[in-house]
């Protein structure tokens, strides 16, 4: 229960920051150029309570998934007057500013938050944004199967050149309905692959089986566990085991199932010093399957504080990046080579601002919600109308052609947008609810 008291909170927190933004970015603007505004609501539905000044009903309506500003005029459905202070009144250039507004500033907001981000505390793997080099290919996997292998570079992915990490599995979390292109190098060869990602039974997701190379760097020792009996020490890196190179935890792991109950020689470093530690593992069951552990785990982590100058710069690359790649998963959705799934709603924006929001401080939440507000931003720029983008294409158009296009024509199209809208969100939130109860779907008739 209190887990999902966390959840919605911090979903509340972070929609209803992100909806004030977008819409004061439109409210904003028409103040700028003399509209009027006749509501400025968060959330759709039936009005909860708010007030009343300069002629605007600030409102927190009963539905939070959302919210509007109404300016005079705005709707192709209602009747005009010609006033000055209507929003059809004015010129084009200034519709187009007051509908590009509301996504602008979402977008800024991601650059400001990631900016502070990146100055004050940004927590991440170690190899995120390292080249990528695989330390770990999972038995029977996709990378499997087409033959890579640990110790492979991943020099192209999906037509990007000399990947991090971090763009590798961007590139495969985009990617679900069509085989992934990649190119590896081994030794002096470069090998291409084709590689189709599965889900493989334990995630939401689907994977291609490989894990990143990384320092397996000791950051917690179990008590009364054989490395800690052993003398294993917090910042001991392993580097081999039974002269055996060990280039991700799970190859320590994999490698541990193999050997049994037989004792091993760890190779480590230790304030850059090589030493051999001899070490009985233990025979666990975890989920009815026997492991041999050793006792120790390793996450190891870098924390970055950026001066200003620094900080932008990341947080313009690092939303570029992501903006390219929200096109890119809507230009796979189109051709049907990514899957809506693959889309988080209300209950995984819950669920993600919750696991965020359950973390140490605060930057989690704030790079999530950075992110979020990026999505909101791009996406709300679509050419569908209804959004604003929609609201842009029509603008172009009519400039295009030097008239407006008939009352008739755009309330079809945003009757039909409506439509569509409503019938894809109700498809997000049944996959939704299909991934927060994996056996719901197994019960529906």
């Amino acid at each position: 229960m209190e887990s999902f008291l966390i959840a919605l909170a911090s979903m509340a927190v972070v929609l209803g920051i992100m909806i004030l933004v977008h819409e004061f970015g439109h409210y904003a603007a028409a103040k700028w150029f003399g509209v009027r505004v006749d509501v400025f609501s968060l959330g759709f539905g039936k009005r909860l309570t708010g007030f009343r000044r300069g002629g605007t009903d600030y409102r927190i309506s009963a539905l939070p998934l959302g919210g509007y500003v109404k300016m005079a005029g705005e709707s192709p459905m209602e009747s005009r007057t010609g006033a000055p202070d209507e929003f059809m009144s004015h010129p084009r250039w200034q519709r187009f500013v007051i509908a590009v507004a509301g996504p602008g500033m979402n977008i800024i907001l991601a650059v400001v938050v990631l900016t502070g981000v990146f100055m004050v505390h940004y927590e991440h793997p170690v190899y995120l944004d390292q080249p990528a080099v695989v330390g770990w290919v999972m038995e029977n996997s996709p990378s499997a199967k087409a033959g890579v292998e640990p110790g492979d570079r991943i020099v192209r992915i999906d037509g990007q050149q000399n990947p991090t990490w971090e763009d590798v599995l961007l590139k495969v979390a985009v990617t679900a309905k069509g085989p992934v292109d990649v190119a590896i190098q081994r030794g002096n060869e470069v090998l291409e692959k084709q590689i189709q990602p599965e889900r493989d039974g334990s995630d939401q997701y689907d994977t291609v089986g490989w894990m990143p190379e990384e320092p397996i760097t000791v950051t917690h020792l179990e008590p009364d566990m054989p490395a800690a009996k052993a003398g294993l020490k917090l910042g001991d890196e392993v580097v081999a085991v039974n002269g055996t190179p060990m280039r991700s935890l799970l190859s320590v792991i994999h490698y541990l199932r193999q050997n049994g109950d037989k004792p091993v020689d760890v190779s480590l470093l230790r304030n850059g010093q090589k030493l051999e530690i001899k070490v009985m593992p233990v025979q666990t069951e975890d989920n009815g399957q026997k492991n041999y552990r050793l006792g120790f785990q390793s996450r190891p982590m870098q924390i970055d504080k950026l001066p200003f100058a620094q900080a932008l710069s990341r947080s313009l690359a690092e939303n570029k990046r992501y903006s390219l790649l929200i096109v890119d998963l809507v230009r796979k959705l189109v051709q049907h080579k990514a899957s809506i799934k693959q889309m988080e709603g209300p209950i995984g924006i819950a669920r993600l601002s919750g696991e965020a929001a359950r973390e140490p401080g605060w930057t989690p939440l704030l790079g999530l919600m950075a992110m979020i507000s990026l999505n909101l931003g791009i996406l709300n720029l679509l050419p569908i109308p209804i959004l604003d983008g929609g609201i842009i294409l029509l603008l172009i158009i009519e400039g295009l052609l030097r008239r407006e296009i008939s009352i008739r024509i755009k309330e079809r199209i945003y009757q039909t947008a409506f439509v569509f809208l409503i019938l894809f969100a109700a498809v997000v939130i049944y996959n939704d609810l299909m991934k927060a109860l994996p056996g719901l779907a197994q019960r529906l008739p």
